[in-house]
């Protein structure tokens, strides 16, 4: 008698050695998977998905770059005067080692901050002070003097850290002048400076758009910045700066570059030493908010720099409840899963979108739903499972 599976979908960190430059990962990540399994006695499935965070790929691929680089990067492309600065996220791990490449590459900062929040939500006051100055955020520009006034010195509920006045202090110690101000339009900044660095993520092509409609003489993303290797440098020619990390006081680590390759030499490693055929991806934030602190965490450009394509696309799932309380209401025990099974079996590949009984199911790309799942499940810190193993992600109430 076969027996019912009781579990779904499980994610398993992989406990991995610490990875240096020039490590071959596609070797070493396979190894890791197969001895995890082996020790913990669980098999590798077919459509299993492998998760590499992008640190470890970068780390190995040796993609670095110092202050001093950023510096001539931006002093080369946007001339050394004054340079204005916009729309930051609040990050010491993030920004702030970005900020001093480039306060070194010039010799003004006009710092435009948006606010009450950064682009991730990261907040330099709260939406209640907001409401009680009577500030308009959409139209206002504020000096200095006049946030410091109705606002005071407030500190990052999370790091303790007051960062208009950590980024300020940033720039002076690397030997530029600063000026700072507050807004959230773009255009903001033209009368202060028509070189332009424009520092959001998402949002970064449009912001870049209207500076150049506006009358902005040069104006450069994060991801012009550091696109080839300055000095025998790192780089990442499609991110530039954008998804970087602090490694040390004066060097950052770059997005990892060129990451199609290993993927796939993965999965190929896989299907050599077992006969399955598991997808491969690397993954650095993964992208939900923090209800508590309101923080998005997705600084990275992307989920996923590298994936295999049966990673491509979105979930094409029905609602089991929706089935449960509507088509099937009248029926109950094994009569309803039999149904509830049917209609699943039915499911020809062809998108649900529109079908009243995929209502609710998640319409977003399976790299970002996959890579937030093993974005939690790596964590940020010291657990050492650099590697994530996602298996039953594929099934569904039939398997």
């Amino acid at each position: 008698m076969e027996k019912n599976r009781k579990v779904g979908t499980v994610s398993r960190g992989i406990r991995c050695p610490i990875f240096r430059e020039g490590d071959d990962l596609a070797v070493m990540v396979t190894d890791c998977v197969l001895d995890a399994a082996k020790s913990e006695g669980f098999d590798i499935k077919d459509r299993d998905v492998i998760s590499l965070t992008e640190s470890i790929v970068a780390r190995a691929q040796g993609n670095y770059c110092s202050v001093d680089d950023i510096a001539a990067d931006v002093k080369s492309k946007l001339g050394g005067g004054v340079v204005g600065v916009i729309f930051p996220i609040l990050s010491r791990n993030r920004f702030a080692i970005c900020l001093r490449g480039i306060a070194k590459g010039c010799k003004k900062v006009v710092l435009m901050l948006s606010y009450p929040s950064d682009e991730v939500g990261n907040h330099l006051i709260s939406m209640d002070m907001l409401d009680e100055s009577g500030v308009n955020p959409y139209s206002d520009v504020l000096s200095l003097e006049q946030y410091r006034k109705l606002f005071g010195y407030e500190k990052h509920e999370f790091t303790g850290v007051d960062y208009v006045e950590y980024y300020g202090n940033l720039v002076k110690e690397c030997g530029a002048e600063v000026e700072i101000i507050f807004a959230n339009q773009a255009k903001a900044i033209l009368p202060y400076a028509d070189h332009i660095i424009n520092c959001d993520i998402h949002t970064r092509a449009r912001t870049k758009r209207i500076l150049l409609a506006g009358g902005a003489k040069v104006v450069c993303s994060l991801d012009d910045i550091m696109n080839a290797s300055v000095n025998g440098s790192g780089y990442n020619e499609k991110y530039g700066l954008l998804g970087s990390n602090k490694s040390t006081e004066d060097k950052i680590k770059l997005f990892p570059r060129d990451c199609r390759d290993l993927v796939y030499a993965i999965q190929k490693n896989v299907l050599d030493a077992t006969g399955k055929h598991v997808e491969v991806m690397v993954y650095g934030d993964g992208a939900f908010k923090d209800p508590q602190g309101k923080i998005w965490e997705l600084a990275d450009p992307v989920v996923s720099p590298a994936f295999t394509d049966g990673l491509i696309g979105t979930p094409n799932e029905l609602k089991l409840k929706y089935l449960a309380d509507n088509d099937f209401k009248d029926l109950s025990g094994e009569e309803l899963k039999a149904a509830i099974s049917a209609s699943i079996k039915a499911k020809d590949g062809s998108s649900l979108v529109g079908n009243m009984a995929s209502q609710g199911t998640t319409p977003r790309q399976l790299t970002d739903l996959i890579g937030s799942l093993c974005d939690l499940t790596s964590g940020s810190g010291d657990k050492g499972t650099p590697v994530v193993l996602v298996q039953g992600y594929f099934d569904n109430y039939t398997n």
